[in-house]
């Protein structure tokens, strides 16, 4: 599921423009961790190419992957929700280039406009809701009993 293009696609094209003013490129080298569960959440990115697992840390075992994100995904929500903490971790698997935005920024025009702050917080909403369920089943294939993570 692409979500980012969903997300810039549902602001007005006055605010997708301001907002890609605000935005500067980025690269990650592969394995280079992006973020970890629990930091500081300050910045969110669109991924032009490449990809990014997104992890959870489980206690007594190595950090399990819980999500692929690719070209055009949003790597990040944690920004735009109290207490702005990470909830999942992120790696790139290969190189990456990707937008980045600085959270407070994004969060001062979601402030100023509600019409695009309703616009971004349901869209971000449905990532949260899709990656939610992308979790819940892989942690089921992972660590349930077999095919228990698979829906009837």
């Amino acid at each position: 599921m692409n979500t980012s293009a969903g997300l810039l696609g549902a602001l007005q094209p006055g605010t997708r423009e301001r907002l890609l003013e605000t935005a500067r490129s980025v690269a990650f080298d592969a394995g280079q961790r992006i973020f970890d569960e629990g930091q500081r959440a300050d910045r969110f990115w669109i991924l032009h190419t490449g990809s990014v697992t997104l992890d959870v840390h489980v206690p007594g075992r190595r950090a399990a992957t819980v999500e692929t994100l690719g070209s055009g995904d949003l790597l990040g929500w944690s920004w735009l929700f109290p207490p702005y903490q990470w909830h999942l971790g992120a790696q790139a698997l290969s190189p990456v280039r990707a937008l980045e935005f600085d959270a407070r920024v994004v969060r001062a025009l979601c402030e100023a406009d509600p019409v695009t702050g309703r616009a971004v917080a349901r869209r971000v909403a449905e990532i949260i809701g899709h990656r939610l369920q992308s979790a819940r089943t892989r942690l089921l294939d992972l660590y349930g009993p077999h095919g228990s993570g698979a829906r009837p």
